[in-house]
């Protein structure tokens, strides 16, 4: 195991390969540095079904304890089951998982009382430091009296409030197929979904940290192929799969089609707003396509362009007051859950305004997907500033062409645009193009490949 955290500690949480990059023993040490960097006299835990995750959790737990923080154990759960945890209690949190990452992976996503999320810039790197710095001798002993370490099941209380944040009570009848990964979908779907006018059809509920059927990633196009199958074959109204810890959703329509986040961005905001008399700030990311301000415009609100990353947008949500956020990555942020993401939440809208009329959804999505999009494209380059400067140099100048430079590169046109952002963790640069039509979208994005890779 390294002293040196660099390739544990992300931008946003702890992440990496046990026990070759971190163990119980490391884990312990990240318990008393998180209180220690937040200063909390309570914490709240939980855990995903990988195999490693109840013994990092107990020792998290351990380390917070020993400095005199009680703990409050809520054991398995999704991500979002635990940030509504830590609202509802108003406490600091720690959940242990390595989202859709292989199995031998695990991590630790932490926020502060209310779900505020915890990142490099918000104690995350103080408490990297901290780590490092005991890693030898172990954390310093605490003159505090040790703190109780309880258990608590919250799972039909985080249902509760969810089914309470959507109405799904007076929709039609349907029949989703729901596809969890083995993942933590398959703990929290049957509950929140208990009671509601909805044929389930489940697919890979066992809880199985090692992912037998396929990785628990939606996002790859190969991890939903049995999801659009079923769907076709059940005749299905929609299919909806969860990624490892159940806090992203995706969705695919009654033909097995993939509706784009981008359009589920769309829809949620126009039923946020309208919730919300027509007012208020929708924030979205820069790779949103242009359908998601066009709609949130038309119905009343204001939109808010951001950064790439959950910490950009949740910044944003605080700081503006905003209603409801989204990402291309179908992470999906209310203000009524503390800002925090929910792909459940993201869902219950879906089955509630595909519930609440006599048509399909390919067609309730149709007015929320009008471009073409490139997806995310990925191109290893040995210099990405080198890379990027080439675009720029091509594209500046020319008529009609605007740029700007708020997370990496974007370049827009009156019918087209595409951004290219550098990784932060890999040699990777990554494209993001959209056109009015798919044959302008496919110049652009090839012209801006070309160069990338040139």
């Amino acid at each position: 195991m390294t002293a040196d955290l660099s390739q544990l500690v992300k931008a946003y949480d702890v992440r990496g390969v046990v026990p070759d990059q971190w163990d119980e023993t490391l884990a312990e040490l990240f318990g008393a540095a998180f209180v220690q960097v937040t200063g909390a006299d309570a914490i709240v835990t939980g855990h995903d079904m990988r195999p490693s995750s109840p013994g990092l959790s107990g020792a998290f737990a351990r380390g917070a304890a020993a400095r005199g923080v009680d703990v409050t154990e809520i054991g398995l759960c999704s991500t979002d089951q635990l940030y509504y945890a830590s609202g509802a209690f108003g406490l600091a949190g720690a959940m242990f998982t390595a989202s859709h990452n292989p199995a031998q992976y695990n991590g630790i996503k932490m926020c502060r009382a209310g779900a505020a999320p915890v990142g490099q810039d918000t104690g995350l790197s103080e408490i990297r430091e901290l780590v490092e710095s005991w890693i030898d001798s172990g954390a310093p002993a605490s003159d505090a009296t040790p703190g109780t370490i309880t258990q608590r099941d919250t799972l039909e209380d985080y249902a509760a409030h969810l089914r309470g944040l959507v109405d799904l009570t007076v929709i039609r009848p349907l029949k989703v197929v729901v596809d969890a990964g083995n993942g933590m979908g398959g703990h929290t779907v049957p509950t929140v979904f208990d009671g509601l006018p909805l044929t389930l059809v489940p697919m890979y509920f066992e809880l199985d940290g090692t992912f037998p059927n396929h990785e628990a990633n939606p996002l790859d196009p190969a991890n939903i192929v049995d999801l659009q199958k079923r769907v076709r074959e059940e005749d299905a109204d929609l299919g909806i799969a969860f990624d490892g810890d159940a806090d992203r959703c995706f969705v695919v329509d009654e033909r097995g089609e993939p509706v784009s986040p981008s359009a589920i961005t769309a829809l949620v905001a126009a039923r946020e707003l309208a919730r919300n008399g027509g007012r208020g700030t929708v924030i979205h990311n820069l790779i949103t396509s242009w359908s998601v301000p066009e709609v949130v415009r038309e119905n009343g609100g204001t939109p808010v362009r951001t950064r790439v990353g959950h910490s950009f947008i949740k910044a944003e949500m605080a700081t503006s007051g905003a209603i409801f956020g989204g990402e291309h990555s179908a992470h999906y942020y209310f203000k009524d859950f503390w800002n925090a993401d929910t792909g459940m939440l993201a869902a219950l809208h879906v089955l509630a305004a595909l519930g609440g009329q006599e048509g399909t959804l390919s067609a309730l999505v149709a007015q929320y997907d009008r471009y073409a999009g490139s997806g995310e494209i990925n191109s290893t380059v040995d210099d990405q500033a080198g890379r990027l400067a080439a675009i720029k140099a091509a594209y500046e100048g020319r008529e009609g062409i605007t740029l700007d430079e708020l997370d990496g590169l974007t370049v827009s046109a009156a019918d087209w645009w595409f951004n290219v952002r550098p990784s932060n963790t890999e040699p990777l640069l990554r494209l993001n193009a959209e056109a009015r039509d798919e044959p302008t979208m496919a110049k652009v994005r090839d012209e801006a490949l070309a160069i990338i890779r040139g």
